[in-house]
């Protein structure tokens, strides 16, 4: 059997399909690859990280994005989506394509079960080449747990681990915390609206 031929696109060919897509697709090493569809509790997740950290940088020069900002690494020719994106003073886009940021200081993954190893691995070795980038934040779905990566001067990447609602994630480079609570807020909901639509006791008894 001859091997699948690869389809290899231009960083052009790419904008032009992903502007005209309803779904999003990333571009590694100018191969398109459909990003995994999100379920309800990622979301709910995302979207607390997002409201919560626009809320605790009112007072700052930055802008907070939700999972449709693009994202381009420079080095590596990565276009990609984090599920949140935090850029500061001086904002820098792509000169050809004014949509695609260039220079995070902040971005986060939600994790899914289907994504969380390209998370943790290869994506995360993308990221790492992006100079502006300072904190790089992993939120579990399935229990209450942060995982912060910090860049230090001499380059390295120090991770500290966050569990538990009550816990409080620091962000040092954004001068803010991010409160558990907050990023699991209401996620409770959904666990008991799926068990009482399939007819199961939503009470500690059905866990």
């Amino acid at each position: 059997m001859q091997p699948a031929k690869r389809t290899l696109v231009t960083d052009d060919e790419y904008i032009e399909r992903e502007r005209r897509s309803e779904t999003k697709n990333e571009l590694i090493h100018s191969e398109i690859v459909a990003m995994a569809g999100a379920s309800p509790k990622h979301n709910a997740i995302a979207a607390n990280v997002t409201g919560t950290l626009r809320a605790l940088l009112k007072q700052r020069r930055c802008l907070v994005f939700s999972s449709d900002q693009r994202v381009h690494v420079e080095a590596t020719g990565l276009y990609t989506y984090a599920d949140v994106t935090v850029a500061c003073d001086g904002l820098r886009f792509h000169p050809k394509y004014p949509d695609t940021l260039r220079n995070p200081k902040v971005l986060v993954e939600v994790l899914s079960d289907s994504t969380e190893a390209y998370d943790r691995g290869a994506k995360f070795a993308h990221y790492r080449t992006l100079p502006s980038l300072q904190e790089y934040v992993l939120v579990s779905q399935h229990e209450p747990r942060i995982e912060h990566y910090l860049r230090l001067e001499s380059g390295q990447w120090v991770l500290t681990a966050y569990e538990g609602e009550g816990a409080i994630a620091a962000l040092p480079t954004l001068g803010c915390e991010l409160p558990l609570s907050e990023v699991y807020d209401k996620v409770n909901l959904l666990v008991a609206d799926t068990l009482e639509a399939e007819g199961r006791p939503s009470g500690p008894e059905s866990s």
